[in-house]
């Protein structure tokens, strides 16, 4: 799975899930066959971290979520601290207060029958919260990965917002079948007029002359590990550009390095056949992993002595 490797924990196989407020065991974890989510793909979602006791960035998760429900006209009917005061307390019964990955899952609701019009929704919405004791293996941190250009392109935004975390997943699905058939961990995808976009489940840089290039953002999701890497690299001096580059700037790189809320920054080492730098993890994607390492600690931390100020 490349950027998803992680290392298997038998916990798993009894966790609780939270299906709108109400926990179910993994086995009994159910939603109906008319639910809309299952037959329309029509839903939000998020990926959050649990990290030293605290929801990591979870401001920045719950903006995005509520950001796209409002895009596609739909009413969580509940407020961002309800949802988040749900996940807390899944984790808790759980037992769970670090490394974990938990997977919030919002669609339209219910269905009188199978019709993507949300005036045959019969329910308020479906929230799922799925929380996994989860961790990266270590190799993903230091094991190059190799990545493939699929023909699928990331499209302009309306034909389907590519900043939009729906459930409809299927062009990013058919990319990452692309890049699997090619012996790659993930599909790099350009946008309509052939520049760099992103990939098909994680954000894409590279490193140029010491400075680190990724894409405009106009055609990939408002990603919140990547908004966060950029910070961490101008704080720290390295200068970044958001701008349009090409598959021949790839190939010149010195380095490449893909992020995500789950492996948070991985490096890369061969993009279609062809060796970017030295092939192994370079100076400045190592520096960025241990920067960012310090700075999810740091909001952790801080999150949890607001919590502690509050419960006082």
């Amino acid at each position: 799975m490349g950027t998803h490797d992680y290392l298997d924990d038998p916990r798993n196989a009894d966790i609780l899930i939270d299906i709108n407020g109400e926990h179910k065991r993994r086995a009994e974890a159910m939603v109906s066959v008319f639910d809309s989510g299952f037959i329309l793909g029509d839903g939000v979602w998020e990926g959050i971290r649990l990290h030293n006791g605290s929801l990591a960035f979870m401001d920045a998760h719950m903006e995005r979520l509520w950001e796209g429900a409002t895009a596609i006209d739909m009413d969580l009917g509940l407020t961002k601290a309800e949802l988040t005061d749900r996940i807390k307390a899944v984790c808790a019964a759980n037992g769970m207060t670090t490394d974990v990955h938990i997977r919030l899952m919002v669609t339209r609701g219910i269905k009188s029958t199978p019709y993507q019009h949300p005036r045959v929704t019969i329910s308020g919405p479906t929230i799922v919260i799925i929380p996994e004791w989860k961790s990266p293996t270590p190799e993903t941190a230091v094991r190059p990965l190799t990545l493939f250009t699929v023909h699928v392109r990331r499209g302009a935004a309306d034909v389907q917002d590519p900043k939009l975390n729906s459930h409809s997943k299927l062009n990013c699905i058919l990319a990452c079948i692309q890049a699997d058939k090619a012996g790659a961990d993930e599909g790099l995808m350009l946008d309509p007029d052939g520049f760099v976009a992103t990939c098909n489940s994680v954000h894409f840089f590279i490193v140029k002359k010491g400075e680190i290039w990724t894409s405009t953002g106009d055609y990939c999701l408002a990603g919140i590990t990547r908004a966060n890497i950029l910070d961490v690299a101008r704080k720290a001096g390295i200068p970044t550009h958001e701008r349009r580059f090409s598959l021949t700037d790839v190939y010149s790189a010195e380095e490449a390095f893909v992020t995500g809320t789950f492996a948070g920054v991985a490096p890369v080492g061969i993009i279609d056949g062809r060796t970017i730098g030295t092939g192994q993890r370079g100076f400045v994607t190592e520096r960025l992993q241990g920067l960012y390492k310090a700075f999810i600690d740091a909001d952790c931390a801080r999150s949890c002595a607001k919590a502690s100020r509050a419960d006082a």
